[in-house]
């Protein structure tokens, strides 16, 4: 393969990443690549580094060093802001919705970054939720509504790379269902994802791979193909 052709064919590559807050040394030389149109999620026990991770990708970190290429370009020096121009959306552990904004407010308040944001009625199709509760206040959603919330806002952005933390946790089994069949149809569009979650049983048949992460590493790299003869490993890393 090329040169040029693989830089069009990966979407994100990092290398040798490590990651600070202050004094903490979080991450100790991360390497790992996505591919356009996969879903890849990064699994481990809380404190592993997986939510570093994203946040190093989005330069939302006290410092780091080593190599992160989106799209084939170095963005170690570029400002957040700019990284999210790059086509990366990234959703936090803790949504980050406008409670104070009702959900139409929240969905046209983001500026678009780039061309190809889902329409409105595209993403009320995929929220039906969301459309209901169209003109509720953030503060007033459920935790499900809220979640959903996050993501569509970035999907109106223009994103195609996602970084989606933990969206899972503290929902209801129907939300969690709701959410996997959101993230097929997004695959289906050929949007990355890069997921954290510790809901391994919702992401194991979702996934095209699995990084494992310990201690601030990336300790195994596991394709959906591997997950049943790797099952003790994995039994072993996450303590499920």
């Amino acid at each position: 393969m090329s040169q040029a052709h693989q830089k069009e064919y990966e979407q994100l590559r990092i290398s040798r990443l490590h990651a600070f807050y202050g004094e903490s040394h979080i991450l100790h030389g991360i390497d790992m690549e996505v591919k356009r149109g996969e879903l890849v999620t990064l699994l481990g026990r809380n404190g592993a580094g997986r939510s570093t991770t994203l946040k190093a990708i989005m330069n939302m970190v006290g410092r780091r060093t080593g190599s992160i290429m989106i799209n084939g370009e170095e963005t170690m020096s570029c400002a957040p802001h700019h990284i999210a121009r790059l086509g990366v959306g990234y959703c936090p552990e803790h949504r980050g919705i406008f409670s104070g904004l009702n959900v139409m407010e929240n969905l046209t308040l983001p500026p678009i970054v780039r061309s190809g944001g889902l329409e409105l009625e595209e993403i009320f199709s995929m929220f039906p939720n969301l459309y209901e509760r169209r003109a509720s206040q953030g503060s007033k959603l459920s935790g499900g509504e809220q979640q959903m919330l996050a993501m569509a806002r970035i999907l109106r952005t223009g994103a195609n790379m996602l970084l989606l933390d933990e969206i899972t946790e503290g929902l209801a089994p129907v939300i969690v269902e709701k959410l996997g069949d959101v993230l097929v149809k997004l695959k289906e569009k050929g949007l990355t994802i890069v997921l954290v979650e510790q809901n391994f049983h919702f992401a194991a048949p979702l996934a095209d791979r699995h990084y494992v992460m310990e201690h601030g590493q990336i300790v195994e790299e596991i394709s959906a193909g591997e997950l049943e003869s790797k099952q003790s490993m994995l039994d072993k890393y996450l303590g499920v």
